[in-house]
């Protein structure tokens, strides 16, 4: 369609200028607006600013409009656009000016360390007030047009070069590898800086669709917010973010995901588990998953929907991209199955020219126009490509080659597991030389015998892992790709001890359940657990706190009718329960200045408690936000609750339907100060 992005928006521009073309919070920019901005902020860049074709420059790649005008302009005069991480820290920014000497960085800050700087939201002001403008020039193909970052086993970052025409092949193949349309509205999470990201923002402005812009942690609320918001019809996400989000709307997933035309799924492989959820919970919503690197941009696409058959495939090749296998002496062969597997080599217009200022590593990555990856990989008798991992993460089991993946794949079938890692390492035993180790977060009845003998039935022996090791959650990056580094060293620094005792275990497994099975709970349990409340820490052991347990299933189906009815006319999230054999509403006298801290205290001491009994609990916020209402507080003297009490949490306690699932943790929230 066309042969630069900003060629697409100036077309756009002209010949649907009142179309949307990026929205942000409360504020959409048209395609007629972007137009001239673009050009304004080029001019500003050339005439004011100095800058000119084959111009290094720097953006700090935030989600929001502004960024999106920058990039373009930088386009525009044909410099070449260095993508920069929104939250990079200074001494990264020394790196990679070390690396590239770049003539001008636009951000919203300015590092110490660079002396030619323009702030970000100045440029974009300025680009509104002024209707100057320069000649648009076609850049030659083979300039550079943006440069994006990626770290090796070193931990330099490597600029990898993307050309006007990989680029404009790389936008070509994700418009047409998802088929996306001129009316989709695409809600957009990802990072900016990122391959992933950048590529579905630069295919969707080039074929004149609408990206919707979100610069928060994607939580459920958020999600469903801009979807009706915005009436998006499309979604791009991790593999992560996916699994957060069936976890934490439930029964609302269907609901709210449903109403989209597609969702694409990319930078890492989602749990065979919920791409079967997925398929059969939304039947109506397209799921794509694709593959691609920064090196290649968007390369393997499947359209899952369409072909369930390969489900456990990465996609094929589109287009004109061709696919080779290699083998460890880099010759060309036929795999078709896990044994036969070698490394995956692509070619094709998309691919980067090479790595900026690394002239032997370009070498060895690109060879014989053929870019090498580290992907270990078959194909089947349709072109579609099936990953093992790594090649580096391949495990010689007493010679026999065994792949983390295939191990986890089998393992996350088994009922017993959220999510699991596994890694290579010297063989505990002393026998194999190296042995596979899984690490795994646990689900409610989880059982290493039974684990073991689920794999056994499933994997050759060799593939049996040594060794099980419990976490809370396991480490990954910022695109939320296992850090299968950060595994290895957990298990350089702790091995296979043992990280959990009868009471660290419980704390681990506990998880939010909303829906209960209808066997009501014995009084003696819950007497248990409100007595694990009343011995819960409190400030000065005032204990004004106050437990109000209600078993009445009229009562609570009361209670929950009036909680979201209030709920939903002051705009408050109420997610909700379903068929709890009790609700235990905490509160405490608000005079007490420890009155919230007490009874938080309370409700943990509770929850672990019912965990311990094999019950589920959820904490339910929603009075806390809403308890002076009329109809609450009406509610609440029912309860013979003192007017001076306030709701601290509502606990919804009961047999568990269905397991409940660990919603994704932060790994960077420890720090050491020694």
């Amino acid at each position: 369609m066309y042969r630069t992005l900003v060629e697409a928006v100036l077309a756009h521009g002209k010949d649907t200028p009142e179309k949307k073309a990026v929205a942000f919070r409360d504020s959409v920019m048209t395609y007629g607006e972007l137009m001239a901005r673009m050009r304004s902020a080029a001019y500003l860049l050339r005439e004011k600013y100095g800058m000119d074709r084959h111009d290094k420059i720097a953006i700090s790649a935030v989600k929001r409009p502004d960024y999106v005008v920058a990039l373009l302009a930088v386009q525009y005069i044909g410099g070449t656009a260095v993508l920069l991480d929104r939250a990079v820290k200074e001494t990264e920014v020394e790196d990679i000016f070390q690396t590239v000497n770049f003539e001008l960085l636009i951000s919203d800050s300015k590092p110490d360390c660079i002396e030619k700087h323009l702030p970000l939201k100045e440029l974009y002001a300025e680009s509104g007030g002024t209707e100057a403008a320069v000649d648009y020039g076609f850049p030659v193909t083979g300039d550079v047009g943006e440069m994006l970052f990626t770290t090796g086993t070193t931990g330099r970052p490597k600029g990898v070069m993307l050309t006007y025409g990989s680029l404009e092949a790389s936008m070509e193949n994700t418009w047409n590898g998802i088929g996306m349309r001129e009316d989709d509205r695409i809600l957009l999470p990802l990072p900016l800086n990122h391959s992933y990201g950048m590529r579905v923002l630069r295919s969707a402005l080039w074929g004149g669709a609408e990206v919707v812009l979100q610069n928060v942690s994607v939580f459920a609320r958020d999600v469903e917010t801009d979807i009706k918001k915005y009436g998006c019809t499309a979604f791009v996400s991790v593999p992560a973010t996916i699994e957060m989000l069936h976890r934490q709307m439930g029964k609302r997933f269907a609901e709210v995901l449903g109403t989209l035309r597609y969702i694409e799924i990319g930078a890492g492989a989602l749990p065979l588990d919920l791409r079967k959820k997925m398929l059969s919970e939304l039947p109506d919503t397209k799921l794509h998953n694709t593959w691609g690197s920064t090196e290649t941009g968007g390369a393997l696409f499947l359209n899952l929907s369409e072909h369930p058959e390969k489900i456990t495939s990465a996609g094929k090749p589109y287009g004109d991209i061709e696919l080779k296998v290699l083998d460890a002496s880099g010759n060309m062969i036929n795999a078709h199955d896990t044994d036969s597997a070698g490394r995956m080599a692509l070619r094709g217009r998309m691919q980067m020219s090479g790595y900026y200022g690394m002239p032997e590593l370009t070498a060895q990555t690109i060879v014989d126009g053929w870019l090498l990856t580290n992907d270990l990989v078959y194909t089947d008798e349709d072109g579609y490509v099936y990953m093992l991992g790594r090649v580096d993460d391949i495990i010689n089991v007493a010679g026999e080659k065994v792949a983390p993946v295939e191990i986890e794949r089998v393992a996350s079938e088994y009922d017993g597991i959220r999510e699991c890692a596994c890694i290579g390492v010297d063989d505990p035993d002393g026998v194999t030389g190296k042995a596979p180790v899984l690490y795994l977060v646990p689900e409610s009845g989880f059982s290493g015998s039974e684990l073991t003998k689920f794999l056994a039935e499933r994997l050759e022996r060799y593939k049996l892992p040594k060794r099980y090791v419990l976490v809370e959650t396991l480490p990954r990056n910022h695109m939320q790709k296992l850090d299968r580094k950060k595994i290895q060293q957990m298990w350089s620094e702790s091995g296979d001890k043992a990280l959990t005792n009868e009471v660290i275990r419980c704390l681990m497994e506990r998880r939010s359940i909303r829906d209960f099975t209808d066997e009501p709970v014995p009084r003696t349990l819950l007497d248990v657990i409100t007595r694990a409340g009343v011995y819960a820490p409190c400030g000065r052991n005032m204990q004004t706190w106050r437990f109000t347990v209600i078993r009445s299933r009229k009562r609570i189906a009361e209670f929950k009718e009036t909680a979201g009815a209030v709920a939903h006319r002051n705009r408050v999230y109420f997610y909700g329960f379903n068929e709890p054999a009790a609700l235990i509403i905490i509160t405490d006298d608000r005079r007490n200045p420890n009155w919230m801290k007490n009874g938080s205290c309370a409700a943990e001491n509770m929850m672990l408690a019912a965990h311990s009994l094999g019950l589920g609990s959820v904490w339910i916020n929603v009075l806390s936000d809403i308890c002076d209402e009329p109809e609450i507080r009406a509610l609440l003297d029912s309860l013979d609750i003192p007017q001076n009490h306030s709701v601290i949490a509502t606990l919804a306690i009961g047999w568990p339907k269905e397991a409940g699932k660990l919603p994704t943790k932060k790994q960077d929230v420890v720090c050491w100060a020694e």
